[in-house]
């Protein structure tokens, strides 16, 4: 076959024209970001999230894109049967699923974070059970309904957010003298993540299902400062994780969606079963 320009322009390779992605966690510091990114580029999108946030994310969303382009569900994911009574009503309901963002987890204090009963001393079974129903368990139930039905289309992709600490251990003197704490529960449930995409990709792969990970580094919430886990900028954690980096700044919610376009399009079409870090070279060092 013949390589055409056309087939090499970016706006045939990123596509999202005519495509429905799922995106889990939606009314969340990267969450709304990701939705926007979709949007954006074409795609239609059904976003989860528990927050009443995300009625008013919602309501912004369809204001700029339109009604049909974009559906909100508010649910507490950690109801299982909810969870998977909405997956099926989704699946039931759109044309095609033809991308799914597993982006959902609970960053708060019960799930250990930035309280010293979260550390590896003191955290508790529960505090680990729950980081990994949110980590890995939230993935597995929407990847058995909706991903199941990109199986059964033959096509589809799903992207996984995990984190570079499912690659590297955090460093201990980075939060030395902070209030932040990084749980082992969620570094061990994205490490499951990761494991649970190349699995989904080695499965489902030869029915045109794809599975990625995209695990960011240092993406500190400094824009939000009403979120639990926000931190101004010119905090002294934040300039520690500055320094960790090989660019020397933190990262912004916006450059994640290069790498979220990418895996959501025929631009990756023949990529599955990775994990894309984007760290600021934090792990290459």
């Amino acid at each position: 076959m013949a390589i055409t320009a056309d087939m090499l322009s970016i706006n045939r390779l990123f596509t999202l024209d005519s495509r429905t992605a799922v995106v889990t966690g939606a009314s969340g510091f990267l969450g709304r970001v990701f939705v926007q990114a979709l949007l954006a580029n074409g795609a239609r999108v059904v976003a989860l999230g528990r927050s009443d946030r995300i009625l008013v994310e919602g309501q912004r969303w369809k204001d700029q894109y339109g009604s049909d382009r974009i559906d909100v569900h508010q649910i507490d994911m950690f109801d299982d049967m909810a969870l998977r009574d909405l997956c099926a009503e989704i699946g039931a309901s759109e044309k095609t699923i033809d991308v799914l963002v597993n982006n959902a987890h609970e960053i708060g204090p019960q799930t250990g974070f930035n309280i010293s009963a979260g550390s590896l001393e003191n955290s508790t079974f529960d505090q680990w059970h729950r980081n990994l129903t949110c980590g890995v368990c939230w993935a597995m139930t929407t990847t058995q309904i909706l991903g199941l039905r990109m199986k059964t289309q033959g096509s589809g992709s799903i992207v996984n957010v995990a984190t570079m600490y499912a690659v590297v251990a955090p460093r201990p003197d980075l939060y030395e003298g902070t209030p932040s704490l990084n749980p082992p529960g969620y570094s061990a449930s994205k490490a499951a993540l990761v494991a649970f995409t190349r699995y989904t990709a080695s499965y489902w792969g030869s029915h045109g299902v794809r599975a990625n990970c995209i695990s960011p580094g240092p993406f500190s919430n400094t824009e939000d400062l009403s979120g639990y886990n926000s931190v101004k900028e010119d905090s002294p954690f934040v300039q520690r994780l500055k320094g960790c980096t090989v660019l020397n700044r933190i990262g912004r919610p916006v450059e994640l969606c290069g790498a979220l376009l990418f895996l959501s399009s025929d631009a990756s079409s023949y990529m599955t079963g990775q994990n894309i870090l984007i760290d600021g070279g934090w792990t290459i060092v």
